[in-house]
């Protein structure tokens, strides 16, 4: 009853739908630039470049987009946003054997990506009551995961119908589609921030925000080493279905949990409820060190994700609290930004510890993250809840 009642207030469905939409071009990019280069030819030095231009233009471009929401209005910037990185995803697939334009069309695709997801969990306070306000946190938390498990369905739907190429025009048609869907809602329109105090920081001044985003780049990096280790598991182990199965037990885990924790009415603060669950996302990744048999790596995989979706759903809550007014489309931006840069390092030092190491030592990588995020938190405590909702923004 308490998730239907929500996606039963007015917009709450489509803005929620139209979010998950536009976001899936970003899932889809990742592995279909790929596909579309390696189709003809190009070498695997080339196509991590043109991947990894996506990506850090991507996490650069999110913090200065979220900007830009704060002081024009969501509508004057997600529609151009989504018109140009359609227009980066266009021109890769128009000339996939021209490597200048591929990193360009990388670059620009990355760069002007939709911040949607910011933009969304500014309206989430305007959208339901203030006691539905961490179910809805939930919920959003949770349906990440359908992004990333539907962003490459779609490509290798598109793949089997004709080409990787078509998956690009796809991905930017779909873009448009969940921007205009989002932008010509009323909430969208009508929204509008705070008027800010000129700081060039934007919301990194303030000292409560910072802690919490640097304690959420461990679990980042905690979640870019999972994904490399659980291809070498794959690889090494009897699994079926391989990586893909692991990481989909992980996504249905994070929806469960990301459900769950919504439907629970909690009475502990924000602060110390993010602390906890991070401490139990740090043993919950701990067991990945054990590096079981194939039946209990499942489990562990699901309770990984148990503990993810409501870590994030807690940080949500804090960032509206501690965001300084007319900032905080730009500090979830920072929060997407500083999760992507993590999940880039995560990934980057599992593969070298699996190089020359051994499976357990790569685990070690997540719980290492996770436990300086938790220490992190555990210092930087007084900082998260000397201020309310009003308070950080009278500060401001």
């Amino acid at each position: 009853m308490g998730y239907a009642s929500l996606l039963q207030a007015p917009y709450v469905t489509r803005l929620l739908l139209g979010t998950l939409v536009g976001r899936l071009p970003s899932a889809m990019a990742a592995l279909a630039i790929p596909l579309v280069l390696r189709e003809i030819g190009a070498s695997y030095d080339f196509v991590g470049l043109a991947a990894g231009g996506f990506a850090i233009a991507a996490a650069g471009g999110g913090p200065l987009l979220g900007r830009l929401v704060d002081r024009a209005g969501q509508v004057r910037v997600l529609v151009p946003a989504a018109l140009a990185a359609g227009v980066g995803l266009i021109a890769i697939a128009l000339a996939p054997a021209e490597p200048a334009v591929v990193l360009a069309g990388a670059v620009l695709a990355g760069a002007a990506t939709p911040p949607l997801e910011p933009c969304l969990r500014v309206l989430w306070p305007d959208l339901v009551p203030a006691a539905r306000l961490e179910s809805a946190y939930a919920m959003d938390s949770a349906s990440q995961e359908l992004v990333f498990v539907g962003g490459p369905l779609v490509v290798a739907g598109c793949v089997a119908a004709g080409s990787p190429v078509g998956a690009l025009w796809v991905g930017a048609l779909l873009g448009l589609l969940g921007v205009l869907v989002v932008a010509t809602a009323s909430p969208t329109r009508r929204w509008k921030a705070p008027v800010r105090s000129p700081d060039w920081l934007g919301p990194l001044r303030s000292r409560g925000l910072a802690v919490l985003l640097v304690s959420l780049t461990g679990v980042g990096a905690a979640i870019g080493g999972l994904n490399v280790l659980v291809v070498f598991y794959a690889e090494h182990h009897d699994v079926v279905g391989g990586a893909p199965t692991l990481l989909a037990l992980n996504a249905l885990g994070a929806l469960i949990g990301g459900l769950g924790y919504g439907a629970v009415r909690w009475t502990s603060s924000p602060p110390r409820r993010t602390l906890l669950l991070t401490v139990g996302l740090a043993a919950a990744y701990a067991l990945l060190c054990l590096v079981p048999s194939p039946p209990y790596m499942a489990a562990i995989m699901i309770l990984t994700g148990l503990f993810l979706a409501p870590v994030l759903t807690a940080a949500f809550v804090l960032v509206g609290k501690l965001a300084p007014v007319g900032t905080v489309t730009e500090a979830f931006a920072w929060l997407v930004t500083l999760m992507t840069a993590g999940t880039a390092l995560g990934s980057s030092a599992a593969g070298v510890i699996l190089e020359h190491a051994t499976e357990s030592q790569a685990a070690s990588v997540g719980v290492l993250s996770i436990a300086v995020g938790a220490v992190v938190l555990a210092a930087g405590q007084r900082s998260l809840t000397v201020r309310d909702a009003d308070t950080a923004r009278a500060a401001a």
